[in-house]
């Protein structure tokens, strides 16, 4: 079926330009209604986005040959393309293809135009795949011009006499890059003023405009009209948004705001909000409006998240043709409904950010604030015009009639009130994801988010195990972990969740768990004939102190003394248990075996190695002398600050 109407609707904009070469009647054997098409809003949308809300399409016809009352009123068909995929959420799967994209005649429920139809209920046919569908008639509705024409409105009733209004919304049947609305009543107005079709709700691919990536591009559109002399346009295609990449993400310092990597030592516990601080992450906007509440903030239609946290989602207000209302929802209608208690226009959920964390050792937890932040410790200001976010459960998780599924607080920090969660970890990796509950629209917004991560040191045992520790950010809900298949994503009979983004991210590091190591200076040691150096290195992490016993090798760099070319090649010692020597000869252990003069730096995999070097003419003349290593500053781990400067 859905090929059948790809194809009619081809073939309907290929007879529209044949229509439109030679002069011909309108629809009702008279003069034909003439529309001028406009955009009223081109947005920008991201170029992330699969679902994004393009700009509103409006026909404002006038003229043509008036219907006698109690005709009926000539239906066409008016089918939208564009340059990608339409995205609209489809209402009823198992029945038809009819969507949220909805079009209106004579702005129903206008605030601001007046009129007969402006002043009209929203009232939607029943019918959208098209004949009969909503068969209306011209009814006089107190109007008796001397001729029998003119002046009439739609009814559904025959015979002239007004019973009432016609169905004035009709909802769009989706196929591929366009939506067709079927049996649409085409009543020309005559002299008596103008029509207007509105077409809203439209949902575009726009990760297929340029390829998704940084490059501006635009979604395009043009129509056609079955039958073609329905009536005539003065403008084919028009430009309906702009696309641009909406996110970059960044790590920031917790002090001075710059990035890098935040390092740890294995041999050191962290602890959540002490030691762990790993942070901030932060998610900007390209452009002000990147991102958006579940609904507007507007006069009756309030801020979906009050003082107490307990959000609101009610979309009052939300349903006026022609209303620019920046949020992730478009025009809602309640009286449009479908599959898992949808509504027309009416998004899942604000705009979400999401957090994946990868290559977490085992024992290792990390925590994120649950709010946005100044800092680590400091709550961002949630003022009238500031960007706020809440953590929520997950990424698809539904925005009910009431709550939001928010994340449970765990922990708070230790100086300010900034409520922290922990993220659950399975097998190495956790998500974290934020829906944005309030923005301002007027310049591009940051929002940030603290991390921490704990864990209990246990060297022994290499727990946690060394390594970087990653995140990738991005919008969310993304196929990346599940939340649909990336081959079924611009597939609205398939995916019926709003809205929906591709993951543009990159793994970036922002934690490194780093092996604790010592590095000790032999600052002179000899194999040269006749004489000989030997040496011993300590693993004194076995102390009274309870301190972590490690087990570890090192790393053994030979520097020739004036060498001009290539040094020995470094070699390695066996593991060292914790209160256990090493010791060995130079001459063994260096690639230079007896021809070696210079210096040599061990780096230890365990703390507080000590290192002690005897060097001896092999009984020739009892030359004897020996010397203890330098503990280099480089190594990670001290006992006392004083006790090991004294090796320095």
């Amino acid at each position: 079926m859905a090929d059948f109407r790809r194809l009619f609707t081809v073939l309907a904009l290929v007879a529209l330009f044949v229509g439109l070469a030679g002069a011909q009647s309108g629809i009702n054997g008279g003069s034909t209604m003439s529309c001028a098409t406009s955009t009223t809003v081109t947005p920008t949308v991201r170029s992330e986005g699969f679902t994004e809300l393009v700009g509103d399409i409006v026909l404002n016809c006038t003229g043509g040959s008036p219907i006698a009352f109690g005709a009926q009123i000539p239906q066409a068909n008016i089918t939208v393309f564009l340059n990608t995929q339409v995205t609209s959420r489809i209402m009823n799967v198992a029945t038809n293809n009819a969507s949220e994209a909805l079009l209106m005649i004579d702005e129903p429920g206008s605030a601001t135009v007046s009129g007969y139809g402006a002043g009209l209920s929203q009232t939607v046919c029943g019918s959208p795949l098209g004949f009969p569908g909503c068969v209306e008639y011209v009814a006089n509705n107190g109007c008796v011009p001397a001729t029998g024409f003119g002046c009439g409105v739609p009814s559904t009733t025959a015979g002239g006499t007004f019973t009432g209004p016609a169905p004035n919304v009709f909802q769009g049947v989706v196929s591929g890059n366009s939506v067709t609305f079927y049996g649409v009543p085409i009543l020309p107005p005559s002299t008596t003023g103008s029509r207007v079709f509105r077409i809203t709700n439209i949902r575009a691919n726009a990760n297929g405009i340029s390829g998704g990536g940084p490059t501006p591009g635009s979604i395009t559109g043009s129509i056609s009209i079955s039958p073609s002399n329905a009536f005539t346009i003065n403008q084919f295609t028009f430009t309906l948004a702009a696309v641009q990449a909406g996110l970059s993400t960044s790590l920031r310092s917790s002090t001075d705001g710059s990035g890098g990597v935040v390092n740890f030592n294995q041999c050191s516990s962290a602890s959540f909000n002490t030691s762990g601080a790993a942070g901030i992450l932060r998610f900007s906007e390209n452009f002000p409006t990147a991102f958006k509440t579940r609904v507007a903030l507007i006069s009756g239609n309030p801020n979906p998240i009050n003082n107490n946290n307990s959000p609101t989602n009610s979309f009052t207000g939300q349903n006026i043709p022609g209303q620019v209302y920046n949020s992730e929802s478009g025009f809602t209608l309640s009286t449009v409904t479908g599959n898992n208690n949808t509504v027309a226009g009416l998004a899942d959920w604000g705009t979400r950010l999401k957090a994946v964390f990868t290559n977490v050792p085992s024992g290792v937890s990390i925590y994120v604030s649950t709010v946005n932040v100044v800092g680590l410790t400091n709550l961002a200001t949630t003022g009238a015009g500031n960007p706020t976010a809440v953590e929520v459960i997950t990424e698809t998780v539904p925005d009910g009639n009431g709550t939001l599924n928010l994340a449970t607080t765990t922990n708070t920090t230790s100086t300010g009130s900034v409520p922290y969660a922990q993220v659950t970890v399975v097998n190495g990796t956790g998500i974290a994801v934020w829906e944005v509950t309030q923005n301002n629209y007027t310049s591009n917004q940051n929002l940030d988010f603290g991390v921490y991560i704990s864990y209990t040191a246990t060297p022994q045992s290499n727990t946690p195990a060394t390594g970087p520790i990653s995140v990738n950010m991005s919008y969310a809900p993304n196929p990346t972990n599940g939340a649909f298949s990336a081959s079924s994503a611009t597939d609205p009979t398939k995916v019926g969740i709003v809205p929906r983004f591709a993951d543009t991210s990159s793994a970036k590091t922002f934690a490194q768990i780093n092996i604790c190591q010592t590095a000790l200076l032999f600052p002179f040691v000899v194999t040269a004939t006749g004489f000989e150096t030997g040496l011993a290195i300590s693993n004194t992490s076995q102390d009274p102190f309870g301190t972590n016993a490690q087990t570890g090798a090192c790393t053994l760099s030979w520097y020739q003394a004036g060498a001009s070319g290539t040094n020995p090649a470094a070699t390695t010692t066996p593991a060292i248990p914790g209160g256990t020597t090493y010791s060995t000869l130079a001459s063994a252990t260096t690639n230079a075996g007896a021809n070696f003069t210079g210096y040599m730096f061990a780096v230890c995999n365990f703390q507080y190695a000590h290192g002690y070097a005897a060097i001896t003419d092999v009984g020739a003349r009892g030359i004897f002398t020996s010397y203890l290593a330098l503990v280099v500053p480089t190594g990670s781990g001290t006992r006392t600050s004083s006790a090991e400067s004294l090796s320095h």
